[in-house]
C-alpha cells in the first residue's frame, strides 16, 4: 500500500557524502529505479542507492512542497533530520518492499 501514497525521500552513498532529495507517487518503484540505475542525472551519476529517509502525505502538493523545503536545507539539518528517524543510517528500501 506504501506505493499508493506520495513521498518525499533522501537517498545517499555509501559514505554519506552527498544527499538527493526527491517527491514520487510510488516509493517503492522510484527506489527500484535507483537502485537499479534507471533513473538517470544526479543520484546516478553520484551512485545514490540507499534510502536513508521517507515521509509519506497525503497529498502530492504537500509533498511536493516539504521537498522544496527540504532541499534548502543545511546539509547539518538534514543529518539531524535522518537520524532521528534512522540513527544507524540504514538502507530502509527492505522495510518498504513488505
Amino acid at each position: 500500500m506504501i506505493e499508493k501514497y506520495p513521498a518525499v525521500y533522501i537517498l545517499t552513498n555509501s559514505y554519506k557524502s552527498v544527499f538527493y532529495t526527491g517527491v514520487t507517487t510510488n516509493l517503492l518503484q522510484r527506489i527500484y529505479q535507483h537502485k537499479m540505475h534507471l533513473a538517470d542525472g544526479f543520484s546516478k551519476k553520484y551512485g545514490l542507492k540507499l534510502l536513508v529517509y521517507f515521509e509519506m502525505h497525503e497529498d502530492i502538493e504537500a509533498a511536493i512542497q516539504r521537498e522544496k523545503r527540504l532541499k534548502r536545507w543545511r546539509r547539518d539539518w538534514k543529518i539531524k533530520l535522518i537520524e532521528k528517524q534512522n540513527p544507524h543510517w540504514q538502507d530502509l528500501y527492505p522495510l518498504i518492499q513488505g
